[in-house]
């Protein structure tokens, strides 16, 4: 059974969209998803499931609009996915914690990079439905601007590279 890596939009530690592990796991189980592993308190979760990426994505995203009182958005990709984009990390230089890879439903749209706002130096590299943003000074006070990310989900290059990994141990185990 292949296994499934779940991205979740705008949930949170605290504040709005916040979603314990715990009712993650339970979510993912009700919706039929077995050997569910949660990955910090960001809405990440890994899976296995019978049902194509896209499918499990789109019951994932449901059951949790029915939990949330509303659908947060839910990218699904495999562990073979999260290695590809590790490795074509296109600013090789940058501190891992301070690359955030945009993780989108599909394809960034060709104007994607038309609207860009980048006060402090960021760097932005669209490949397919992820969007690669350097942030030298950290992402927690700059001010880029890029529409493309609105319905995105941010990881670190720290967290792809382990769930991927995680990924990797479940497949073995």
């Amino acid at each position: 059974m292949p296994v499934h890596i779940a991205l979740l939009r705008a949930i949170n530690v605290g504040g709005t969209g916040k979603l314990a592990m715990a009712d993650l796991k339970a979510v993912c189980e009700k919706a039929g998803f077995w050997d569910v592993k949660t990955y910090i308190q960001s809405g990440n979760v890994l899976f296995r499931s019978d049902l194509p990426a896209a499918s499990a994505a789109k019951v994932l995203d449901e059951a949790l609009g029915v939990f949330l009182g509303k659908a947060p958005g839910v990218m699904v990709r495999s562990r073979e996915q999260l290695e590809k984009i590790a490795e074509s990390n296109p600013f090789p230089a940058a501190q891992p914690n301070y690359l955030l890879v945009n993780f989108l439903s599909e394809k960034a749209p060709a104007d994607a990079l038309d609207k860009l706002v980048a006060p402090d130096g960021e760097e932005v590299h669209v490949a397919g439905d992820e969007i690669y943003v350097h942030y030298p000074n950290g992402s927690g006070r700059s001010k880029l601007k890029l529409p493309a990310l609105k319905l995105a989900t941010s990881r670190n290059l720290n967290t792809v590279r382990k769930m991927a990994e995680l990924a990797a141990g479940m497949e073995d185990g």
